[in-house]
């Protein structure tokens, strides 16, 4: 049976602006198993990344708790914070910016080890050489500077980088959005190799339907800071039951030539505004099927089935159908 690796309870994070607090992360709770990955999908703005990082502390949240095979991240003091991210790591978005530009590749890959000090001195080059290996990265561009390299082996250094600790759960902020169509699948590829030779937990956090299908064992929708769906990946696209869920569905082109179309579900409608945010439902304004007490209470995630989570008032209707 597995064990839970990662669990969120109630996770919040409020960033104070000129004109009120700004909800970007809102009473997110969820868990992922060991070995298992868990994809983390939305518009751009909707709290995947903050929540990403408040898992990790790189933010501090505003409220909840997070666990770690059963230890409590968000009670640590620092000392023990920096123990724990020898088995947390992230691999960031931009491949060229979260690279320092003054540091070879080598630099990069053994700064974690150094900081940790889990390898010898003596045995840090053939270890550097180890992990280039592992993610696919020439030997001859040891000495190299993140700026003779292109997207693809720059976020290759990030993933080494990453797994120089062997960590056992890595956060994966979006790690292909910025790479070619071709290098995006070589990339991902690794990504799953390493899950498999390491046994790494992964939050995978993508806004790219088709890629989080066949990479996630279990996906979570996210909307306005918080969880509006939560199935194992073939349940949700098969059985989508949120009004937001299946407008991101539509969206994803069918990639065969003159075969079946898909219904696309257009969302019209003005965005709620992360700042001070009413009781009500935060998708109801562009919610074709929203009622009276979708603009009176914000709903609750409920389970509708073993393992699949829907927060919408009228969920049990969709279900039905």
């Amino acid at each position: 049976m597995s064990k839970t690796m990662i669990e969120v309870k109630d996770l919040t994070k409020f960033f104070k602006t000129p004109k009120g607090m700004l909800h970007a992360v809102d009473g997110v709770s969820f868990s992922i198993e060991e070995g298992k990955t868990l994809g983390v999908v939305g518009e751009s703005g909707c709290g995947k990344s903050t929540t990403g990082r408040c898992i990790l502390r790189l933010i501090e949240p505003t409220a909840g708790k997070v666990f770690f095979e059963g230890q409590e991240v968000t009670a640590m003091n620092s000392r023990q914070m920096h123990d724990m991210r020898q088995k947390m790591q992230i691999i960031f978005q931009d491949p060229f910016s979260s690279l320092d530009p003054r540091k070879t590749v080598a630099q990069t890959i053994q700064e974690p080890m150094k900081e940790f000090g889990i390898v010898p001195k003596d045995q840090l080059h053939a270890k550097t050489r180890e992990l280039m290996d592992m993610v696919g990265l020439a030997s001859r561009l040891i000495n190299t500077y993140p700026h003779e390299l292109d997207g693809g082996r720059r976020q290759r250094i990030g993933v080494a980088r990453a797994i120089s600790l062997q960590p056992k759960f890595i956060v994966c902020d979006e790690p292909v959005s910025a790479l070619d169509v071709s290098i995006q699948a070589q990339i991902l590829n690794l990504l799953k190799e390493l899950q498999r030779d390491m046994g790494l937990t992964y939050m995978f956090i993508t806004h790219d339907l088709s890629v989080v299908n066949h990479f996630s064992d279990d996906i979570a929708v996210m909307y306005l800071g918080q969880l509006v769906e939560k199935a194992p990946a073939e349940e949700l696209f098969a059985n989508p039951v949120h009004p937001y869920t299946k407008a991101l569905l539509s969206a994803i082109p069918i990639p065969e030539v003159g075969g079946p179309k898909r219904e696309r579900i257009l969302l019209k409608g003005e965005i709620t505004s992360p700042v001070n945010l009413p009781d009500e439902c935060r998708f109801a304004k562009r919610c074709n099927y929203s009622c009276e007490e979708c603009r009176k209470s914000d709903p609750k995630l409920f389970e509708i089935s073993p393992g699949h989570f829907v927060a919408c008032h009228r969920m049990n209707e969709f279900n039905n159908k």
